[in-house]
Parts: C-alpha cells; sequence; structure tokens
C-alpha cells in the first residue's frame, strides 16, 4: 500500500499465506484484519476498497491486515468456497494477535470478504472471543450464506449496485434489526466514490472511541 507497508507469510492448512501489515504512527490502539472480494473475479488485498479501509483504520490508530485468499498472489493453494479462506484468516488472526496481545479486533471485509469475515465472527463467538466491531462494504446477501452479524456491524452499501442489489441488503439486515448507510450514486465498487468508505468509517469509530469502547 505505501513504503512502510510489511509484506509477511503466515502457514495455513493449504500452504504459505501472504499478508500486508500497515502499523499506525503511535502505539496500536486495535487490530483490523480486513477481506478482499472474490478471488476467481479478481479480488487481491491490494483491492482499492480493501485499501481504504485499512487507510480510515491506520488513521484511527489501529495496525492493519490484509491477506491474499488461496490462490491469489504469492499465497499457496486453491480456492475453497469461503471454507478454508474461513480458517486461513482465523489463522492470521491468531497469529497478529501472538504478536501483538490484548488488542480488541475489528473485522472488515468487501464483498465476497464479508462473507468470510461473518463465518469468522462466528467462530469467534463460540471460542468466547468476539471481535469488537465489523465493518462489512458491499455485503454479499442473497449471494453468498452471510453470517448473522453484531447489532454494531457498520454497514455500507452502495445505492446502485448491481451486483448486490441494495433490498438483497435490507432483507438480511431487517430480521437481525441492523442499520444500513448507504452511499447515494455508489456502485458495487464505489467507483468515485471511496471517500465516503473513509468518513463513514472514521466518524463512526471516532465515536466508539470517544465513548470509551476502543
Amino acid at each position: 500500500m505505501n513504503v512502510d507497508t510489511e509484506i509477511f507469510f503466515v502457514s495455513g492448512n493449504a500452504g504459505n499465506l501472504e499478508c500486508a501489515l500497515d502499523l499506525p504512527k503511535k502505539k496500536p490502539v486495535g487490530i483490523a484484519l480486513l477481506a478482499h472480494p472474490h478471488p476467481l473475479y479478481g479480488g487481491t488485498m491490494n483491492n482499492k476498497v480493501v485499501q481504504m479501509m485499512a487507510r480510515s483504520f491506520i488513521g484511527l490508530g489501529f495496525l492493519a491486515v490484509r491477506m491474499n485468499f488461496r490462490g491469489v498472489g504469492k499465497s499457496e493453494g486453491a480456492h475453497d468456497f469461503g471454507n478454508g479462506e474461513t480458517e486461513d484468516m482465523e489463522n492470521v488472526l491468531e497469529h497478529m494477535q501472538r504478536k501483538y496481545p490484548n488488542l480488541p479486533v475489528v473485522l472488515g471485509g468487501f464483498s465476497f470478504g464479508t462473507y468470510v469475515q461473518s463465518r469468522l465472527q462466528q467462530q469467534m463467538v463460540l471460542k468466547g472471543n468476539p471481535p469488537e466491531g465489523m465493518v462489512f462494504v458491499s455485503t454479499t446477501a442473497g449471494k453468498w450464506a452471510v453470517e448473522k452479524v453484531p447489532e454494531n456491524t457498520l454497514l455500507i452499501h452502495g445505492e446502485m449496485d448491481k451486483v448486490v442489489p441494495l433490498f438483497d441488503v435490507f432483507n438480511w439486515a431487517r430480521p437481525q434489526d441492523l442499520s444500513v448507510v448507504v452511499v447515494a450514486g455508489a456502485d458495487h465498487l464505489f467507483n468515485h466514490k471511496l471517500h465516503h468508505i473513509r468518513r463513514i468509517i472514521t466518524t463512526a469509530f471516532k465515536n466508539r472511541q470517544e465513548a470509551g469502547n476502543f
């Protein structure tokens, strides 16, 4: 993402996983683990939306971690329809928690990455260590079986998303009584609308920090 980005590898169940770490200027206040869009459609950890999410959290004092899913970049293995990808994300999270213990965790995902992170959140809950926050951009409700998420999950969606129509997200969010932040005129990829993602994340998490939640 920039000259200070550290590329490192974590051992996964299907081989080594290529990861990227970006640190804030001061001691990190939390870990933001971010998941990219579908690998069979060009998704990588360098996706512009994922990078914007990373920049947003770095600005908030978090360290930001991105991982290439199986078969992407220098990550080994092959696409596993979200199953192996969830396992790999958990491996990366555990690696970061060993390296940076006792920090709150925020899970972030874009498109297919929201499906993976919803499953990881379920695993964390079962282990009694749920994430302190979640941010989903272009949630793939209706395309993938996105799991239920906590009520404080920040959902950002484009009004003009044709990949995942807004009403599909509403139908998924409604039974959970979740709020959805809709960006007028934005498509699935948030072309020409990336700055809204940063503004929304920054505002939401600054409010949480001021309330003492981070």
